[in-house]
């Protein structure tokens, strides 16, 4: 039964502990991995550089498959997609556990990025149809709360599983948790319309080819692997087929690449400020613990705890904005979301050379709480100012924008660590406190829809 304007209580709930638990797990898996790797290598008698792939397949494979599952979602279903994402990343999170070589383990990871991606391409979409029209901001700002809490115990959830057993117990876990999750979301999952539509698998074709060459090729340039002419080829090749699906999107009627809503000026606006704001925070992410350790001096231990007031002032204020937005403008609360940011980054740039834990702690609450501020009301008007048809591209846009911000801000802080003074001076946050800036610019331009 579709349910025109959100599920019905219990149903809702049960429906979002669902969605919750996929996204959880989804995202668990992008940093668990990164804490295991030594792990890895030694007992998989691997070199470091090879390893690494146990990360980028995971990632990789998402970002190019984000799109073409979202466009899938509105033909087949969001909630039958949501499914079959869940159970691929449970197999794949199995055959990982089981893995003996790093071959097999790379390809377990791709495996569980094909599935990660089924669940975050329609994450948005089954929130909105989980939630009435005048309540979606809460939801979001709750779906907001879970993704920064993952985000923030994903180290710490890894360090104490290692601690007591080896690493393929990190994805061993997620096996069970997918199993129950799968019967929660049978009963409780929104059913939506279909379209009445084939998929378009040129238009799979020229995106995984743009996304995936294009990130291989900007990550080898950064890297420095002495293979420039490839890496720009590789750029090169990536451009071209982003300009011939763009022209293909153009004359298509609800194309994978969503062109019909980035000519929605609300739409279109809320992408650029999604990408802005990731990359702020991404460029934070990256030099904030080489500029306490090299710059101001603190320990590793101590630059982890003062990395934790970010993520749980995000976490704080995102349902708080999720609510606000349901009653009052995302395009002012975005801006002065923004804004906050930007203080906050900007008073970091500006620590003094001996700077105490005291004076860090309240800066990075600060720039958490006018994230959070920003996310919510940002999720909120790209879901809602798409048809309810294109829910789903509107889905899939949100997460795309989300992870291009971030390897976009990952790309900038390893050009600015070889430009400047490899992170003990701290140009990256100026920088970032540019990209904040602008995307609060994009945010109140939202005004005049």
């Amino acid at each position: 039964m579709i349910h025109p304007d959100g599920l019905p209580t219990p149903q809702r709930y049960l429906s979002m502990l669902a969605i919750g638990l996929g996204i959880t797990v989804a995202v668990l898996d992008s940093s668990v991995a990164n804490i295991a790797l030594p792990a890895i290598t030694r007992e998989l008698h691997a070199a470091p550089a090879a390893a690494v792939w146990v990360v980028n397949a995971y990632q990789l494979v998402i970002v190019v498959s984000l799109l073409p599952l979202a466009s899938l979602g509105e033909r087949v279903g969001y909630r039958r997609v949501y499914m079959a994402g869940l159970a691929v990343f449970s197999a794949g999170s199995l055959a990982c556990a089981l893995s003996h070589s790093l071959p097999v383990l790379v390809a377990a990871r791709a495996a569980q990025g094909l599935g990660g991606a089924g669940i975050m391409s329609v994450n948005g979409a089954l929130v909105r149809f989980t939630y009435p029209t005048a309540l979606l901001g809460r939801g979001l700002g709750l779906n907001a709360l879970v993704v920064s809490g993952a985000a923030v115990l994903g180290p710490t959830i890894a360090a104490g599983i290692l601690s007591v057993a080896s690493w393929p117990w990190l994805f061993a876990i997620n096996v069970p948790i997918g199993v129950v999750n799968l019967t929660i979301a049978a009963r409780a999952l929104p059913h939506s319309e279909r379209a009445a539509r084939g998929f378009d698998w040129a238009s799979a074709a020229l995106n995984a080819a743009m996304f995936g060459l294009f990130f291989l090729g900007v990550d080898m340039l950064t890297q420095g692997h002495g293979r420039r002419a490839l890496a720009w080829c590789e750029v090169a090749v990536a451009v071209g087929a982003g300009v011939a699906l763009f022209r293909r999107g153009a004359r298509t009627v609800a194309p994978l690449i969503p062109v019909d809503l980035l000519k929605i000026p609300v739409f279109g606006l809320s992408v650029v400020a999604s990408v802005c704001a990731f990359t702020a925070q991404m460029l934070s992410f990256v030099a904030l613990p080489f500029y306490f350790e090299y710059g101001l001096h603190f320990s590793q231990a101590q630059t982890g705890l003062l990395m934790t007031p970010w993520p749980v002032g995000l976490g704080i204020m995102a349902p708080v904005a999720g609510r606000l937005s349901d009653r009052m403008p995302a395009a002012v609360l975005g801006g002065v979301g923004m804004a906050i940011l930007a203080l906050g980054l900007g008073s970091l740039a500006l620590l003094p050379a001996h700077a105490g834990a005291g004076a860090i702690v309240w800066r990075m609450a600060v720039c958490g709480l006018g994230f959070g501020f920003f996310q919510s009301p940002n999720n909120r008007t790209m879901l809602t100012a798409a048809p309810r048809a294109r829910a789903g591209a509107a889905g899939g846009m949100l997460a795309t924008a989300r992870l291009t911000g971030m390897t976009i801000g990952a790309t900038l802080a390893a050009v600015v660590f070889h430009l400047a003074a490899g992170g003990a001076e701290p140009v990256e946050l100026f920088v970032a406190t540019g990209c904040a800036v602008a995307a609060g610019g994009a945010s109140l331009l939202r005004l005049g829809g």
